[in-house]
Formats: structure tokens, sequence, C-alpha cells
């Protein structure tokens, strides 16, 4: 679908074609061969194309590198076949030397960086002027096609992403927060980023895989990848230290924060008020990425400007009035998410067992049914919530795996309720007394 792949990616496509010289990468000779010294004298020995596929590099530049370095006395071959590809290349003392040194100044080993001035420009095309967008209605609908029910908040999710407007999203545990926020990744355009920088030297890492996924389309140039639009969500977990970015000495490079891995995407601040810090003061430190979309590092004190481009989530299951007003400001949009109908949750645990590939009747339903269905229509009046279908259905499978059966029945189903410990103390305590505990057990610690 070109909204996947318009004119600007296929233009920016055929900008980032793989270089095959030296005087066609953006990276310093310097750089690059001591980028290959390092992995040699890692691996001992090694075979051009696995250095290939470990640096990136094109076989050319490879072997207009390795000559040189052949005749500097850092390297030699050590056997190999007909085709330089399958050529062996081992360390020299002079060039283990040189390579100790590096690794001092600088451990990173692996593939080969963008230079930093490369980042900034090929990013500025691909976000300037990036909102309003232009969604098609097809991609809004796939993208929201396993979300059952929510009709409200998916137009609201569908603004912010028009106009790339930060949104409050708050409601009881459980009402799929996390869930619909993370649909927005495949209703924004993607984006293509480096993997790494390089910059006076030194290593940044940008891409991340927990929060970056692949699309099936890549640029010739593997230094570079495309991705879905990043969907960055942080919980409890979130201190302002871990919103800088560091430097790993293990890696040998700088790793970003979530404020920088957002960039193109949705940042979601989940849990807000669990944190050890007030949620104010982690707000304060977005203001100027937020308002600038650009945020400052400093790589060994040097400051350097990198894009923040992102829509802000914020989330809680406390109080609105934990934030003070200028940073709802930023997130304009709200959204309420309300507890499930029975029908609803009905259909998510059905959706649940049957992605488990489960076979089971139409009377196991019903009895899930009657689980969160009212004390005057003879069920338990349990509160539904969107994580107990998902959770029941994937113990309910371990037990009848357990079993040795080969179909779900309703026994199965009763021992997973007994299981479940929101389900079973629900039933324990009266709605007023488990609300208090369950609000008491997430108060913020300070």
């Amino acid at each position: 679908m070109e909204y996947y792949h318009d004119k600007l990616m296929q233009r920016l496509f055929q900008v980032l074609e793989q270089p095959k010289k030296m005087e066609d990468i953006d990276l310093s000779m310097d750089f690059v061969q001591n980028l290959i010294l390092k992995i040699i004298n890692t691996y001992g020995n090694i075979k051009v194309q696995q250095l290939q596929e470990i640096s990136g590099l094109h076989l050319d530049i490879l072997e207009e590198c390795l000559k040189k370095m052949e005749n500097e006395n850092l390297v030699s071959q050590t056997g190999g076949g007909f085709l330089f590809a399958s050529v062996e290349y081992t360390i020299r003392k002079q060039g283990h030397e040189k390579a100790t040194k590096l690794m001092k100044d600088n451990p990173y080993v692996g593939i080969a960086p963008v230079t930093y001035d490369e980042y900034f420009k090929i990013m500025e095309v691909q976000l300037k002027g990036r909102y309003p967008l232009n969604i098609p209605k097809e991609v809004v609908e796939k993208a929201f096609s396993d979300v059952v029910g929510m009709e409200y908040p998916k137009k609201v999710l569908n603004e912010a992403a028009i106009g790339g407007k930060g949104f409050f999203i708050y409601g009881p545990p459980g009402t799929g927060k996390t869930f619909l926020t993370s649909k927005m990744s495949d209703i924004l355009p993607p984006i293509l980023m480096p993997r790494y920088i390089e910059f006076s030297g030194s290593v940044i890492q940008l891409f991340d895989p927990d929060f970056h996924k692949l699309r099936p389309e890549q640029p010739g140039d593997s230094r570079w990848v495309k991705i879905y639009a990043p969907f960055v969500f942080t919980g409890s977990e979130l201190s302002t230290q871990k919103m800088e970015t560091l430097y790993n000495p293990n890696k040998g490079v700088f790793e970003t924060s979530p404020i920088i891995k957002a960039n193109g995407g949705v940042l979601l601040l989940d849990d807000l008020g669990r944190q050890k810090e007030d949620p104010n003061v982690l707000l304060n430190r977005m203001i100027v990425p937020l308002e600038n979309k650009q945020d400052v590092v400093y790589i060994k004190g040097a400051p350097v400007i990198v894009h923040t481009h992102f829509i802000p989530a914020l989330s809680t299951n406390l109080e609105i009035t934990i934030i003070d007003e200028a940073h709802l400001r930023r997130a304009p949009l709200h959204v309420y998410l309300e507890e499930p109908s029975s029908d609803e949750i009905v259909q998510v645990f059905q959706r649940n067992l049957d992605a488990l590939k489960e076979k089971y009747g139409e009377d196991v339903l019903e009895r899930f049914r009657k689980v969160y269905t009212s004390h005057m229509d003879g069920g338990e009046n349990l509160k539904p919530t969107f994580a107990h279908a998902r959770d029941v259905a994937q113990i309910a499978q371990a037990i009848r795996i357990r079993r040795g059966e080969d179909e779900m029945t309703v026994e199965i189903l009763e021992e997973a309720l007994d299981q479940h410990i929101l389900v079973s103390m629900q039933r324990k305590y009266t709605p007023e007394l488990f609300d208090r505990i369950i609000t008491q057990g997430s108060k913020p610690h300070h």
C-alpha cells in the first residue's frame, strides 16, 4: 500500500542504496578501517563474507580497506578460495597492538554506523511538515481490526494520529490502555532510521528491537532500517536518569532514552504516579523535546542535537489531578476507557481461545459470561477486564494440556477461574473491599 511506502519513501530508498566505494560512504577511511581491525581482532580469524555480515559494508569497500591494511602490516590473509568473500584474514602483531588501543577508546564492534550529519539530514526530510496526516480509512480499520468495542476511543486516537496531538488515556486497570495505544504504530506512517550514529568517533545506538518493528521492505544500505512508527512505552520503572542518553561500557555505545527512541511515533508514559519520582518532575524533563521536537544529548561532554518528534500518550489508574495543567495542555485529547460489557469480554475471551487454537463449545463461553453477569441475571457480578479474558484463556489451556484432554470444557474453565488471582479475590471480598485492597496496593511510594 502506498501509504506505507509513499513517494518520499521511494526517493529515500533511491538515496540509500548500498555504498560500494569508499568515496560513496559518509564515514572516514580511518573510522572504517579501525572498525574492520577491531572486528578481526575480536574474532582472530575471519572470512571476508562474515566480516561483511557483521559490518554491513560492501565487499568492494572491504577489499579497498583490507588491501591498505595488509600493506600497513596490520592484517594478513591466511587462506580462502578464489572468490574474495571466501578469503580469510587474521590480525598481525602490529594490528593487535593498534586494535587494543582503539578498543580502550571506543570498544564498539558491529555494523558500521551512519554519520551524524547524514542521520540529521534524512530525518529532517521525513519529519518536516509530517502533520496533518491523510490516513486512508482502510489503514485505520485494519489497525483496529482486533480491538473489540471502544468506538469513541478509536476515533480519538485516529484524530491524535492525524494532527500529531498528544492524548491522555485513563480508566480502570485491565481496560486495554496499552493495547489500544500500541495500534497507533500501524496508523502512523513508517520511518527510516539508522541503527547507529557516529559522532566524533563515538557511536550512538538508535535502533532498539524491543520497540522498533521492521517493515518487510528495507533499503539497500543495511546501516539504515525502515520500521513501523515506533511505539515506545515506559511504566513505573521510569526515572529522570532513564530519560538521558548514557554510555554503556560493555557495548561501547551511547544508549538513547525512550524520548529519542519514540521519534516518529508514540511515547506512552504508563502508570503515571507509580514511579519513585513525582510525575510532574518526569514530565518537566519532556517539555523541551516536546516543544522543539529536538533534544540535546551529551557525548563526551559535547552537546548533540537529536530528533524527538513523537506523540505523547499519558496514562494513569490514579486521579488525573496528580498531573499539572501545563502538562495536560501537551496532551490535549483525552480518552476514558470504561469497563467492557459482558458481551465484549466474552468476545475477547473467544478470540484468545481461537488464537491459542483451542477447541471449545458454546457452554464454555456461556460459563465465562456468567462470571461477569449481574446477580439479578444469575451471574457472579465480577468486574470485567480485558486482561482477565486473556489470562484465563492461557491458564485454561495449561490446565487442559496438564490433564491430557483434547478439548476445553466447563470443568477446565472452572479450575482456571479458581486459579486466577483477581477473579479469586473478587469472589472472596465485596466489590468495595476489593477496590480498597487494589487501590491501596497501587499507591505511589515516595
